[in-house]
């Protein structure tokens, strides 16, 4: 009989740390999406990896940081935390490329009350000369800390330890996902996710942060094709005319750049058609909270 090994691993850190891109590298695909923007993810991602009759599945977080403002901010800060409650590892990310340590100092403080063992992957080694790295892995060594890992998520360079790591040491038990299954996002959510990415990419300053995606339709033809129809929600009227650019130019150029996306990770001909509406209050809505899983 053969035993297999399942079990969650919360992946938390600084805003920007490479979660996202750490998670989709673990699990061989996009399941989440990257920006160079911080607070890029906002909702708690599944993805699932798979190393040998083990099965990681490996929780996305959004930053924490250490003064949340806002009441999406403060829902996302409480959501990372929450989630590592109930997980049976966890990994905390940092980005030795940075100056400033604080987040992660304030991590791994609270994780000290916690009494939960952790891994510590540095993150970006490329970016910074080995003395440095060696001196930051001393500097957030801690009594609960089991591992430190020394990867570039973008590169994959120390991936496959990380996911051996996680094989050995995993509980035993039956695989909660079935083999070919890599993320619990639902695909409306997924498409959402990936044309706010491009918006991210694409918009400058403090605008991606006042917007929202929900997919408002999806009809599938029995060519294999999908027509998914979307609504990006701003916050003021004069944000309107920015995401739809110059005779339309910005949002047609989101919109080709998110379909080429959906291509590849749906696999299946995609057709997209995107909407701006202004909606003051979004950000106070509990509906779209409840969409993405977070406390409102």
């Amino acid at each position: 009989m053969t035993h297999t090994n399942c079990g969650f691993v919360a992946v938390i850190g600084a805003p920007n740390a490479g979660k996202s891109t750490l998670i989709n590298a673990l699990v061989g695909s996009k399941v989440t999406i990257v920006s160079p923007k911080v607070q890029t993810t906002r909702n708690r991602i599944l993805g699932v990896a798979l190393q040998g009759e083990a099965q990681i599945i490996l929780i996305d977080t959004p930053g924490i940081f250490s003064s949340p403002k806002r009441r999406l901010e403060k829902a996302m800060v409480r959501h990372a935390w929450d989630n590592l409650s109930d997980a049976d590892g966890t990994m905390i990310i940092v980005d030795v490329s940075r100056k400033n340590f604080e987040e992660t100092d304030l991590i791994l403080e609270r994780l000290h009350s916690t009494e939960k063992t952790a891994v510590l992957v540095l993150n970006k080694i490329d970016l910074i000369p080995r003395d440095q790295l060696l001196a930051l892995a001393e500097r957030f060594s801690r009594p609960f800390i089991d591992r430190v890992f020394m990867i570039s998520a973008l590169k994959g360079d120390g991936i496959q330890d990380i996911k051996t790591y996680w094989a050995k040491t995993l509980p035993e038990g039956p695989w909660l996902f079935p083999e070919d299954q890599l993320s619990d996002l639902p695909l409306r959510l997924l498409s959402a996710e990936i044309t706010r990415e491009e918006l991210f990419l694409r918009l400058h300053d403090e605008l991606p942060y006042s917007l929202w995606v929900e997919t408002d339709t999806w009809e599938e033809f029995k060519d294999g094709s999908v027509k998914i129809s979307q609504c990006i929600y701003v916050q003021r009227e004069s944000q309107r005319p920015i995401v739809l650019g110059k005779g339309g130019r910005q949002i047609k150029a989101i919109g080709e750049a998110a379909r080429k996306q959906l291509i590849t990770v749906l696999e299946r001909p995609v057709h997209l058609f995107l909407h701006v509406k202004v909606k003051p209050d979004w950000i106070n809505d509990p509906r779209l909270y409840a969409s993405i899983g977070l406390p409102f």
